[in-house]
């Protein structure tokens, strides 16, 4: 059995816990100003999960739009498809939990489509950020509202 290793790697948006298996990027998890909380038979290891931290941090300094790691999911059919359609939401645009829905043929889905979005493991690479109420409003989001505001107007500076 693969062992889970994960590291801290600080961000313009509070410290991100970074975890692997099987030498691909599994988990992305906001700490902001409070303790890390890897699971208890994680292993910490400040090597680990290198690629991702140097593409993070390329993305935050406006030089990365899109992300090539390997990523290790275990999710439903339904959330894959999720997780495909919030990769398809181009560098600083949005879309709604109806556009997804229906961009993954399931229109009747919204509220599903919001938990799966809420599931997202891999928050940042993986834009669930990118992701807005039928009405324009910011919705919940793993890493706070304010952090999705950050991740937002940093996308939308880096276009202009």
């Amino acid at each position: 059995m693969e062992t889970t290793q994960y590291t801290l790697m600080p961000s313009p948006v509070g410290t991100l816990l970074l975890a692997s298996r099987d030498d691909s990027l599994a988990t992305i998890r906001f700490c902001g100003a409070e303790a890390p909380n890897p699971e208890p038979d994680w292993v910490r290891d400040d090597s680990a999960c290198d690629e991702a931290r140097a593409q993070l941090a390329e993305y935050f300094d406006g030089r990365r739009r899109q992300f090539a790691l390997t990523m290790h999911f275990t999710c439903t059919e339904f959330q894959m498809a999720v997780l495909d359609a919030l990769r398809a939401i181009p560098y600083g645009e949005t879309r709604t939990y109806a556009e997804i829905a229906w961009q993954i043929g399931r229109p009747r889905a919204v509220r599903a489509v919001g938990a799966a979005n809420g599931r997202n493991p891999l928050p940042i690479i993986i834009p669930c950020h990118r992701v807005i109420g039928s009405d324009g409003s910011l919705t919940g989001f793993g890493g706070g509202l304010e952090v999705k505001r950050q991740l937002l107007a940093l996308e939308a500076a880096t276009v202009q």
